[in-house]
Parts: C-alpha cells; structure tokens; sequence
C-alpha cells in the first residue's frame, strides 16, 4: 500500500509545480474592466485617461481625493425613449389622484392625461408637464415622495421590453462607474431629472449615494407635522433647473471644482463638458449618441439620425464633439451589448 500512496503524491506535487510554473512564465492577462465595449477608440480613450489620471508622476495625475466623473442620466445612463421614466411616472400619478380632482376631467393638460390621449400629450408644452409637475410631486413631505417612487419603480414596466425601468439601464456605462470607482473616483449623476427622484432608486440601480445625485430640485419648506416631528415639506416652487448652463454652476454648488471625465447625449449636456474641458489636466468628454435602431432607438438628428424632442442631439453637438475632441460614443459600433439581460 506504501507505493501507491507515495506515486499519488508525487503526482499531486508534480501536477503542483507545473501549475507554479504555467503561472510563472504564462501569467493570466487582466480583466478587461469594460467587457461590453467593442475594440475602439471611446474604450482605449476610458482606459487613457484612468492610467494617465491615476498613474503617479503622469502629466496628468489627480490625487485620489479630487477624482469626480460627472454622468447625465436620461439617455446616458438608461433609456429615455420615447420619453423620460419621470414623465411617466408623473402621467401615473395624474390618473391616481384624479378621483381626488374631479375638476382635472375638464381642465388641460389634466384632461388629456386621464383621457389617455397620447397625441395631445405628445405636444405638451414646458408649461404643462410644469402644472403636472407641481400637481403630483408636491403638497408632502420629502419621506412622502421618497416613498411614493420607490414604490412605483419597483412596479411599472417599460411597454417595450415589459421590464422595470431600473433593468434598462445601459451595462457598458455601468461598467464605467465600476471602473472609475476602482481607481479612486467619485461618480455623480448629473441630470435635468428631479434630484429626490433620481435619489430614490440610484444608490441600488448604479450604486451612487444621494448625496452624489445633482438634479433639478423643488425647494423645501422646514416645518413640523401633527406629531409635533421636525420634516421638510415640497412646495410648488423651482429651486433648481439643472439643465444645459445649469448643469456647470450646480456642479460647481456641490462639488466646487471642474471634474475630469463627463458623459453626456444632448444638448442639454453641451456646457457640462465645456466646463469639465475647461478644467484641461486630461479631461475626458463623452457623448452617447443613439444609432441603433434594434437593439434601442436612433435618433439625432446629429449625423443623419430622425430628428427627436427627447435626448436631442443636434448637428452642431456633434460638430463641436469633433472639433473639440470629445468622444462620440456609437451605441451600435462601440457596445457589444447594451443591457445586462442580453445573451
């Protein structure tokens, strides 16, 4: 029984060795950080720009403490056609109260949304989707709300994929943050959304805190409720647009300095890669530009794609892109998939 045992080791340690050395003189490549991209230049110009930001005695090295990445999310971050989750959710919330509003069955835009008349909708001016607004996302508290889209995001389905919003979100932009995460950067979410919406559901769907969520945003009034609790109640009044020149001065309100990587896909972006280019030391400018058709939407009407109201990206967007060098993402060449369910 001596010799059999004695073979089996040496064939363990034999097999051991070999293994040692295959790891030695073979060594294993590194993971690539973004396996959804395609080969091309919007990767290796992600890639760059990490190694040169973060590699000590580069050019363009950045302290870890002052990495911030800036991303828009309509239409950057997940999809926004044929239009925007918060639209939806605020036309939801139209016909849930409208029990409560018997007076809205005959008053625009309220009539038409409990109508369900997809065409008028569809021609609703900045003044309507305001009186919406205003009508469904204030009169409560900031715990109230907070509460109210969790709950509706959890429930409601995207009538194309008949998935919840939060699973169209885009994988290679997720990966992204994991990226930038991973060496030291802090990612922010930089929408023309409303901020307590966004900041109900982005710590789980991108794993961004509230606090690194700047968005449009209603004020709040500090008072205390029948109990006697202290709580911040949302008033029907603007306090932030954080939209197009927004974007910079309210980054700059909560952050206080230029970021060095911005992703974007409208004009509604445009100044938030001006400002971020501004700040130079490397700065990386994104725009995703939508073109394909299959496997999400095209639209532009930059490079010769269908005109759209919703994510416009215009001629002149993407000519400024490419006489200022920021980087054009093309969803159909640069993406091997675009959401996490796709085989």
């Amino acid at each position: 029984m001596t010799r059999p045992i004695n073979l089996l080791r040496i064939a363990v340690a034999a097999l051991w060795m070999l293994s040692a050395l295959s790891a030695t003189v073979y060594p294993q490549a590194a993971a690539d950080p973004l396996p959804s991209w395609n080969d091309g230049p919007a990767k290796q110009a992600i890639i760059k720009m990490i190694a040169a930001t973060t590699t000590a005695g580069s050019a363009e090295f950045v302290a870890a403490g002052d990495r911030f990445a800036t991303f828009d999310q309509d239409g950057t971050l997940w999809v926004e056609h044929p239009i925007y989750t918060q639209v939806v959710f605020a036309l939801d919330r139209v016909v849930a109260l409208a029990p409560d509003h018997p007076e809205w069955k005959n008053v625009e835009p309220f009539k038409s949304v409990i109508a369900g008349d997809r065409a008028a909708i569809a021609k609703f001016t900045m003044q309507d989707l305001e009186k919406i607004v205003f009508a469904t996302h204030t009169g409560m508290t900031t715990g109230e709300f907070s509460a109210l889209v969790k709950d509706w995001i959890a429930k409601a389905r995207d009538p194309r994929w008949h998935r919840p919003f939060t699973e169209l979100v885009y994988q290679p932009m997720l990966e992204v943050m994991q990226y930038l995460r991973a060496n030291g950067y802090k990612t922010y979410i930089v929408t023309g959304g409303g901020q307590e919406f966004v900041r109900a559901y982005a710590n789980q769907t991108y794993g961004i805190p509230p606090e690194q969520i700047i968005g449009s945003a209603l004020d709040t009034e500090f008072t205390y409720n029948d109990a006697g609790k202290a709580v911040l109640m949302r008033p029907p009044k603007l306090l932030l647009n954080n939209n197009f020149s927004g974007k910079p001065e309210d980054i700059y309100l909560f952050i206080g300095r230029h970021p060095q990587a911005a992703f974007g896909n409208s004009t509604g972006d445009r100044e938030m890669l001006e400002y971020t280019q501004a700040g130079g030391n490397g700065a990386l400018m994104m725009l995703v530009l939508h073109d394909d058709p299959v496997r999400e939407y095209a639209y532009g009407p930059a490079d010769g794609l269908p005109a759209s109201k919703v994510g416009t990206f215009t001629q002149a967007l993407y000519d400024e892109a490419q006489r200022k060098g920021w980087n054009v993402i093309s969803m159909k060449k640069d993406w091997k998939r675009i959401f996490s369910f796709e085989k």
